[in-house]
Protein backbone atom coordinates (compact mmCIF):
# COMPACT_ATOMS: atom_id res chain seq x y z
CA UNK A 1 0.00 0.00 0.00
CA UNK A 2 1.06 3.60 -0.60
CA UNK A 3 0.33 6.85 1.20
CA UNK A 4 -1.12 10.07 -0.30
CA UNK A 5 2.26 10.96 -1.79
CA UNK A 6 2.61 7.63 -3.56
CA UNK A 7 5.26 6.39 -1.13
CA UNK A 8 5.04 2.93 0.45
CA UNK A 9 3.25 2.99 3.79
CA UNK A 10 5.12 1.76 6.82
CA UNK A 11 3.87 -1.62 8.01
CA UNK A 12 1.45 -1.39 10.91
CA UNK A 13 2.59 -2.55 14.30
CA UNK A 14 -0.15 -4.93 15.40
CA UNK A 15 -0.76 -5.60 19.07
CA UNK A 16 0.34 -9.07 20.16
CA UNK A 17 -2.79 -10.23 22.01
CA UNK A 18 -5.43 -8.90 19.60
CA UNK A 19 -7.29 -11.47 17.54
CA UNK A 20 -6.13 -11.67 13.94
CA UNK A 21 -8.50 -10.03 11.49
CA UNK A 22 -10.30 -7.94 14.10
CA UNK A 23 -12.39 -5.00 12.87
CA UNK A 24 -9.88 -2.35 13.97
CA UNK A 25 -7.08 -3.92 11.91
CA UNK A 26 -9.26 -4.61 8.86
CA UNK A 27 -12.10 -2.06 8.68
CA UNK A 28 -11.30 1.04 10.73
CA UNK A 29 -9.72 4.05 8.96
CA UNK A 30 -5.94 3.71 9.13
CA UNK A 31 -5.55 7.07 10.90
CA UNK A 32 -7.98 6.02 13.64
CA UNK A 33 -6.46 2.61 14.34
CA UNK A 34 -3.78 3.70 16.84
CA UNK A 35 -6.41 5.50 18.94
CA UNK A 36 -8.81 2.57 18.79
CA UNK A 37 -5.97 0.28 19.84
CA UNK A 38 -5.26 2.61 22.75
CA UNK A 39 -8.88 2.03 23.79
CA UNK A 40 -8.50 -1.75 23.28
CA UNK A 41 -11.35 -1.67 20.75
CA UNK A 42 -9.55 -4.52 18.99
CA UNK A 43 -9.81 -6.57 22.21
CA UNK A 44 -13.43 -6.39 23.43
CA UNK A 45 -13.01 -8.79 26.36
CA UNK A 46 -12.15 -5.91 28.69
CA UNK A 47 -15.38 -4.10 27.84
CA UNK A 48 -17.33 -7.26 28.66
CA UNK A 49 -15.52 -7.67 31.99
CA UNK A 50 -16.41 -4.07 32.89
CA UNK A 51 -20.00 -4.36 31.68
CA UNK A 52 -21.07 -7.69 33.18
CA UNK A 53 -20.97 -6.56 36.84
CA UNK A 54 -23.19 -3.64 35.79
CA UNK A 55 -25.78 -6.04 34.41
CA UNK A 56 -25.49 -8.24 37.51
CA UNK A 57 -26.21 -5.22 39.69
CA UNK A 58 -29.12 -4.02 37.59
CA UNK A 59 -30.80 -7.42 37.35
CA UNK A 60 -30.41 -8.13 41.07
CA UNK A 61 -31.78 -4.67 41.85
CA UNK A 62 -34.83 -5.37 39.69
CA UNK A 63 -35.25 -8.74 41.39
CA UNK A 64 -34.95 -7.06 44.79
CA UNK A 65 -37.57 -4.39 44.11
CA UNK A 66 -39.80 -6.55 41.95
CA UNK A 67 -40.11 -3.71 39.45
CA UNK A 68 -38.87 -3.14 35.91
CA UNK A 69 -39.39 -0.16 33.61
CA UNK A 70 -38.27 1.37 30.38
CA UNK A 71 -35.59 3.36 32.19
CA UNK A 72 -33.99 0.09 33.24
CA UNK A 73 -33.50 -0.66 29.56
CA UNK A 74 -31.64 2.64 29.27
CA UNK A 75 -29.55 1.77 32.35
CA UNK A 76 -28.53 -1.48 30.66
CA UNK A 77 -27.72 0.28 27.37
CA UNK A 78 -26.05 3.24 29.10
CA UNK A 79 -23.84 0.84 31.05
CA UNK A 80 -22.85 -0.87 27.81
CA UNK A 81 -21.91 2.41 26.12
CA UNK A 82 -20.23 3.69 29.28
CA UNK A 83 -18.26 0.49 29.71
CA UNK A 84 -16.87 0.79 26.19
CA UNK A 85 -15.95 4.44 26.70
CA UNK A 86 -14.58 4.21 30.25
CA UNK A 87 -12.66 1.06 29.49
CA UNK A 88 -11.13 2.98 26.58
CA UNK A 89 -10.33 5.98 28.76
CA UNK A 90 -8.88 3.77 31.50
CA UNK A 91 -6.73 1.81 29.05
CA UNK A 92 -5.49 5.06 27.51
CA UNK A 93 -4.52 6.30 30.97
CA UNK A 94 -2.86 2.96 31.70
CA UNK A 95 -0.80 3.17 28.50
CA UNK A 96 0.24 6.76 29.23
CA UNK A 97 1.54 5.85 32.69
CA UNK A 98 3.06 2.55 31.55
CA UNK A 99 4.67 3.75 28.32
CA UNK A 100 8.21 2.98 29.46
CA UNK A 101 7.29 -0.35 31.06
CA UNK A 102 5.31 -1.46 27.99
CA UNK A 103 8.30 -0.87 25.77
CA UNK A 104 10.27 -3.42 27.82
CA UNK A 105 7.67 -6.21 27.65
CA UNK A 106 7.43 -8.31 24.50
CA UNK A 107 3.61 -8.57 24.57
CA UNK A 108 3.07 -4.81 24.93
CA UNK A 109 6.00 -3.30 23.00
CA UNK A 110 3.83 -2.62 19.93
CA UNK A 111 1.17 -0.68 21.80
CA UNK A 112 0.56 2.74 20.20
CA UNK A 113 2.49 4.91 22.68
CA UNK A 114 5.72 2.89 23.21
CA UNK A 115 5.87 2.12 19.48
CA UNK A 116 5.58 5.85 18.63
CA UNK A 117 2.23 5.69 16.81
CA UNK A 118 0.58 8.14 19.25
CA UNK A 119 2.19 10.86 21.34
CA UNK A 120 1.34 11.45 25.00
CA UNK A 121 -0.41 14.77 24.31
CA UNK A 122 -2.76 13.25 21.73
CA UNK A 123 -3.38 10.30 24.04
CA UNK A 124 -4.42 12.67 26.83
CA UNK A 125 -6.87 14.44 24.51
CA UNK A 126 -8.28 11.07 23.43
CA UNK A 127 -8.69 10.02 27.06
CA UNK A 128 -10.47 13.27 27.92
CA UNK A 129 -12.89 12.87 24.99
CA UNK A 130 -13.87 9.35 26.06
CA UNK A 131 -14.29 10.46 29.67
CA UNK A 132 -16.49 13.40 28.65
CA UNK A 133 -18.79 11.18 26.59
CA UNK A 134 -19.05 8.81 29.55
CA UNK A 135 -20.00 11.75 31.76
CA UNK A 136 -22.88 12.65 29.45
CA UNK A 137 -24.28 9.14 29.93
CA UNK A 138 -23.73 9.20 33.70
CA UNK A 139 -25.66 12.47 34.04
CA UNK A 140 -28.84 10.74 32.85
CA UNK A 141 -28.90 8.61 36.04
CA UNK A 142 -30.07 9.60 39.52
CA UNK A 143 -27.92 11.75 41.80
CA UNK A 144 -26.70 8.86 43.97
CA UNK A 145 -25.49 6.95 40.91
CA UNK A 146 -23.84 10.10 39.56
CA UNK A 147 -21.92 10.47 42.81
CA UNK A 148 -20.77 6.87 42.62
CA UNK A 149 -19.71 7.44 39.03
CA UNK A 150 -17.37 10.22 40.08
CA UNK A 151 -15.93 8.12 42.93
CA UNK A 152 -15.13 5.39 40.40
CA UNK A 153 -12.39 7.60 38.99
CA UNK A 154 -10.28 7.06 42.14
CA UNK A 155 -9.45 3.36 41.63
CA UNK A 156 -9.18 3.95 37.87
CA UNK A 157 -6.51 6.60 38.48
CA UNK A 158 -4.59 4.51 41.02
CA UNK A 159 -4.57 1.14 39.25
CA UNK A 160 -1.73 1.76 36.73
CA UNK A 161 0.63 2.62 39.59
CA UNK A 162 -0.33 -0.30 41.85
CA UNK A 163 2.08 -2.80 40.30
CA UNK A 164 4.92 -0.50 41.30
CA UNK A 165 4.26 -0.81 45.04
CA UNK A 166 2.25 -4.02 45.65
CA UNK A 167 2.10 -7.62 44.47
CA UNK A 168 -1.70 -7.23 44.52
CA UNK A 169 -2.42 -4.77 41.67
CA UNK A 170 -5.31 -7.07 40.68
CA UNK A 171 -7.16 -5.85 43.79
CA UNK A 172 -7.10 -2.30 42.45
CA UNK A 173 -8.22 -3.56 39.05
CA UNK A 174 -11.09 -5.35 40.76
CA UNK A 175 -12.08 -2.21 42.64
CA UNK A 176 -12.27 -0.33 39.34
CA UNK A 177 -13.73 -3.00 37.04
CA UNK A 178 -16.61 -4.04 39.31
CA UNK A 179 -17.78 -0.58 40.35
CA UNK A 180 -20.65 -0.94 37.90
CA UNK A 181 -22.33 -3.43 40.25
CA UNK A 182 -22.73 -0.61 42.77
CA UNK A 183 -23.62 2.01 40.19
CA UNK A 184 -26.25 0.01 38.28
CA UNK A 185 -27.93 -1.17 41.50
CA UNK A 186 -28.10 2.43 42.69
CA UNK A 187 -29.30 3.70 39.30
CA UNK A 188 -32.33 1.43 39.69
CA UNK A 189 -33.02 1.62 43.44
CA UNK A 190 -31.78 5.15 44.24
CA UNK A 191 -29.47 4.00 47.03
CA UNK A 192 -26.82 1.42 47.85
CA UNK A 193 -27.73 -1.86 49.53
CA UNK A 194 -25.88 -4.80 51.05
CA UNK A 195 -26.64 -7.09 48.10
CA UNK A 196 -24.81 -4.65 45.82
CA UNK A 197 -21.83 -4.46 48.17
CA UNK A 198 -21.58 -8.25 48.35
CA UNK A 199 -21.93 -8.48 44.58
CA UNK A 200 -19.12 -5.94 44.26
CA UNK A 201 -16.93 -8.08 46.53
CA UNK A 202 -17.77 -11.16 44.43
CA UNK A 203 -16.68 -9.27 41.33
CA UNK A 204 -13.37 -8.34 42.95
CA UNK A 205 -12.73 -12.02 43.76
CA UNK A 206 -13.57 -12.87 40.14
CA UNK A 207 -11.14 -10.23 38.88
CA UNK A 208 -8.39 -11.67 41.07
CA UNK A 209 -9.16 -15.03 39.46
CA UNK A 210 -9.09 -14.02 35.80
CA UNK A 211 -6.38 -11.36 35.98
CA UNK A 212 -4.00 -13.66 37.82
CA UNK A 213 -4.38 -16.03 34.87
CA UNK A 214 -3.76 -13.12 32.50
CA UNK A 215 -0.73 -11.85 34.44
CA UNK A 216 1.10 -15.13 34.01
CA UNK A 217 1.68 -14.19 30.35
CA UNK A 218 4.07 -11.44 31.47
CA UNK A 219 5.53 -13.04 34.59
CA UNK A 220 9.07 -13.42 33.25
CA UNK A 221 9.24 -9.90 31.80
CA UNK A 222 7.67 -8.42 34.94
CA UNK A 223 10.28 -10.11 37.12
CA UNK A 224 13.10 -8.71 34.98
CA UNK A 225 11.87 -5.11 35.06
CA UNK A 226 10.73 -5.11 38.68
CA UNK A 227 6.94 -4.96 38.15
CA UNK A 228 4.77 -6.81 40.67
CA UNK A 229 1.71 -9.03 40.19
CA UNK A 230 -0.18 -11.86 41.85
CA UNK A 231 1.30 -14.18 39.20
CA UNK A 232 4.79 -13.49 40.56
CA UNK A 233 3.59 -13.63 44.17
CA UNK A 234 1.81 -16.98 43.85
CA UNK A 235 4.14 -18.71 41.40
CA UNK A 236 3.61 -22.47 41.49
CA UNK A 237 0.86 -22.11 44.11
CA UNK A 238 -1.36 -20.22 41.65
CA UNK A 239 -3.85 -23.11 41.13
CA UNK A 240 -4.57 -23.14 44.85
CA UNK A 241 -5.12 -19.39 44.92
CA UNK A 242 -7.38 -19.61 41.89
CA UNK A 243 -9.48 -22.09 43.86
CA UNK A 244 -9.74 -19.62 46.76
CA UNK A 245 -10.85 -16.82 44.43
CA UNK A 246 -13.35 -19.14 42.73
CA UNK A 247 -14.93 -20.12 46.05
CA UNK A 248 -15.01 -16.48 47.17
CA UNK A 249 -16.74 -15.42 43.96
CA UNK A 250 -19.44 -18.09 44.26
CA UNK A 251 -20.09 -17.62 47.99
CA UNK A 252 -20.23 -13.82 47.90
CA UNK A 253 -22.46 -13.74 44.82
CA UNK A 254 -24.70 -16.39 46.33
CA UNK A 255 -25.10 -14.35 49.52
CA UNK A 256 -25.88 -11.26 47.44
CA UNK A 257 -28.59 -13.20 45.62
CA UNK A 258 -30.13 -14.44 48.88
CA UNK A 259 -30.31 -10.92 50.36
CA UNK A 260 -31.66 -9.46 47.11
CA UNK A 261 -34.33 -12.09 46.47
CA UNK A 262 -35.58 -12.88 49.99
CA UNK A 263 -39.00 -11.38 49.22
CA UNK A 264 -39.38 -13.09 45.85
CA UNK A 265 -40.77 -16.56 45.21
CA UNK A 266 -38.84 -19.63 46.26
CA UNK A 267 -38.53 -20.64 42.60
CA UNK A 268 -37.11 -17.23 41.65
CA UNK A 269 -34.56 -17.48 44.48
CA UNK A 270 -33.49 -20.98 43.44
CA UNK A 271 -33.10 -19.99 39.79
CA UNK A 272 -31.13 -16.85 40.72
CA UNK A 273 -28.82 -18.94 42.91
CA UNK A 274 -28.16 -21.09 39.85
CA UNK A 275 -26.17 -18.14 38.47
CA UNK A 276 -23.22 -18.25 40.89
CA UNK A 277 -23.43 -22.06 41.02
CA UNK A 278 -23.11 -22.46 37.23
CA UNK A 279 -20.48 -19.72 37.03
CA UNK A 280 -18.51 -21.62 39.65
CA UNK A 281 -18.41 -24.68 37.41
CA UNK A 282 -17.02 -22.56 34.59
CA UNK A 283 -14.33 -21.15 36.88
CA UNK A 284 -13.53 -24.68 38.08
CA UNK A 285 -12.93 -25.72 34.47
CA UNK A 286 -10.59 -22.74 34.00
CA UNK A 287 -8.70 -23.59 37.17
CA UNK A 288 -8.30 -27.19 36.08
CA UNK A 289 -7.11 -26.10 32.60
CA UNK A 290 -4.59 -23.56 33.92
CA UNK A 291 -1.06 -24.02 32.54
CA UNK A 292 1.35 -21.21 33.41
CA UNK A 293 3.75 -22.27 30.64
CA UNK A 294 1.24 -21.98 27.77
CA UNK A 295 0.66 -18.33 26.86
CA UNK A 296 -1.91 -19.17 24.20
CA UNK A 297 -3.95 -21.19 26.68
CA UNK A 298 -3.68 -18.44 29.31
CA UNK A 299 -5.12 -15.90 26.88
CA UNK A 300 -7.95 -18.24 25.86
CA UNK A 301 -8.86 -18.90 29.48
CA UNK A 302 -8.83 -15.19 30.24
CA UNK A 303 -11.11 -14.45 27.30
CA UNK A 304 -13.48 -17.23 28.35
CA UNK A 305 -14.49 -15.12 31.33
CA UNK A 306 -16.93 -13.27 29.11
CA UNK A 307 -18.95 -16.48 28.99
CA UNK A 308 -18.42 -17.10 32.70
CA UNK A 309 -19.78 -13.66 33.54
CA UNK A 310 -22.76 -14.01 31.20
CA UNK A 311 -23.97 -17.09 33.06
CA UNK A 312 -25.34 -15.14 36.09
CA UNK A 313 -26.89 -12.60 33.70
CA UNK A 314 -28.93 -15.40 32.12
CA UNK A 315 -30.03 -16.90 35.45
CA UNK A 316 -30.90 -13.53 37.00
CA UNK A 317 -32.94 -12.55 33.92
CA UNK A 318 -34.93 -15.80 34.06
CA UNK A 319 -35.52 -15.35 37.80
CA UNK A 320 -37.14 -11.98 37.06
CA UNK A 321 -39.85 -13.74 35.11
CA UNK A 322 -40.80 -16.08 37.98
Amino acid sequence: MTDDNGMPEAPERLVADAKAGNWVDTRAPRSARPFLRLSRADRPIGTWLLLLPCWWGLLLAMLHTGTAGWFDLWIALGCALGSFLMRGAGCTWNDITDREIDGSVARTANRPIPSGQVGVRKALVWMALQTFLSLLILLTFNSAAIGLGFLALVPVAIYPFAKRFTYWPQVFLGLAFNWGALLAWTAHTGSLGWPAVLLYAAGIAWTLFYDTIYAHQDAEDDALIGVKSTALLFGETTPRWLRYFMVGTVLLMGLAVVLAALDRSVLALIVALGGPWAMGWHLAWQQKSFDATDSGSLLRLFRSNRDAGLIPVLFFAVALLL
